[in-house]
Order: structure tokens, then C-alpha cells, then sequence
């Protein structure tokens, strides 16, 4: 497998100083961090690089991870790889300290679709991640949550680990803002009920409340009832 260096440099080709300045700042990261590699330019290295006949995910995941695309690379890998879920579930858990910022969060979630067919086994790594209570651990249980669990039996475990928000972060806060406004929109009486008791902050309630007004799915008679509970 290429070394560090390599890896770099393969990333430093495809990149774009244009793209890194705007970037950084739409990801928030620290500026100067990042080589400028547009998404599917990234996803199409990760999806080669997977196929050399020396991948080493282990070696992957001992690089250093003080560069943007190479952290998104270390998640996308853990994503793409082909493993038994139970093996895999350990690769997640070392790849989550990696998160750092919304877009790594996201993505890393994205690349998690086959947790859908393993909810129970992955559940209390998400449960973990809401208690320890980091920012982007939380944010990214709640996204797995949005992405993989968004039925009406999960409801009471997801409106649960909802009250333990720390939505003193701001990427916890829209996080639990996008996550209540799923619920509302796929299970109105469910998320109304909950929001109508709901422990987090107003100002968490009303970005799940507007977030869920903007949608189509609901009526008119719906998003009105929504407005009557903004704190």
C-alpha cells in the first residue's frame, strides 16, 4: 500500500486551491488543512484504492489525521470495505474519534447504509456516543439514527437518547433540530407528542419546528399546530 507520502501526494493532484478556500470555510476547518479535493473526485481515489491489491485498511487508519481528505478517506474506507458486520463495528469505533467537523460526520454516516440491516447489533454504539457526549460523537449518533433508524419501533429509543442532547454545541443542536423534524415529518402525532413535553432547549425546538414547516409533506393544519408549540 502507498505510503503517507504517496497518499498525499495522489490527493494533492487531484486538488484545487479555489476549491480548498472555499471549502475549508463551508466545512469549518482550520484553514490550510486541506488539499482542495472536490467529493467525487475523492469518493472516485477512495473507490481506487480500495481496489489495489495492497490495501491495508489498518495501514489507512495509522495515518496521521491532521488532513481533511485523508480523515474523509479513513471513513470512507471503514464504509466501503467488505467485512462481517461484527468486525466491522469495531472499524467504526476507531474511526469516529477521526470526526471532526460536520462534513466528515456526515459522509462517514452515509457510507454506514448496511446498518440498517444490523440495527440491534449497532444500537449501543450509538447509545456510547450520545453518553460520552462529545460533540461529533453525538451528532453522529444522531445522524445514524436520522439515516437508519427513522421507524416508528425506534421512536421511543430515539426520542430518549433526543433528551440527552448537549445542545450547547452547535453541531449537536442541528444535529437533534434535523432529527426531530425527520420524525415529525414520518410520524406527526409521535413527534408532536414529544416536542409538546420535550426537555431540549427553545432553541433546538424551533429549528426542528421550522425545519419541519419547510417541508412538503405536511399540511397546512399540521405546520400551523407546529407553530403553536415554538417556545
Amino acid at each position: 500500500m502507498k505510503d503517507y507520502r504517496e497518499l498525499l501526494c495522489a490527493l494533492e493532484q487531484r486538488g484545487e486551491e479555489g476549491y480548498r478556500l472555499f471549502n475549508e470555510r463551508i466545512a469549518n476547518i482550520l484553514a490550510g488543512s486541506s488539499v482542495g479535493v472536490r467529493m467525487p473526485a475523492l469518493k472516485a481515489y477512495g473507490r481506487a484504492l480500495l481496489r489495489e491489491e495492497d490495501f491495508d485498511l489498518d495501514g489507512l487508519l495509522s495515518f496521521p489525521d491532521d488532513v481533511y481528505e485523508v480523515r474523509l478517506l479513513k471513513c470512507f474506507a471503514v464504509g466501503r470495505c467488505k467485512m462481517p458486520f461484527g468486525e466491522k463495528v469495531g472499524y467504526i469505533r476507531r474511526c469516529i474519534p477521526v470526526i471532526d467537523c460536520w462534513s466528515v460526520c456526515d459522509l462517514f454516516c452515509a457510507s454506514l447504509k448496511e446498518v440498517k440491516g444490523h440495527r440491534e447489533m449497532f444500537l449501543p454504539e450509538i447509545e456510547r456516543c450520545v453518553e460520552e457526549g462529545g460533540e461529533f460523537q453525538q451528532r453522529f449518533a444522531y445522524v445514524m439514527l436520522l439515516g437508519c433508524y427513522m421507524e416508528r419501533e425506534y421512536l421511543p429509543v430515539i426520542f430518549a437518547l433526543l433528551a440527552k442532547a448537549k445542545t450547547q454545541y452547535y453541531y449537536v443542536y442541528t444535529g437533534a433540530a434535523w432529527l426531530i423534524a425527520e420524525a415529525l415529518v414520518k410520524f406527526f402525532a409521535e413527534g408532536a407528542a414529544f416536542l409538546r413535553d420535550c426537555p431540549l432547549d427553545a432553541r433546538t425546538v424551533n429549528k426542528a419546528i421550522q425545519k419541519a414547516r419547510e417541508s412538503y409533506r405536511l399540511g397546512e393544519g399540521q405546520k400551523n399546530y407546529l407553530k403553536s408549540l415554538k417556545k
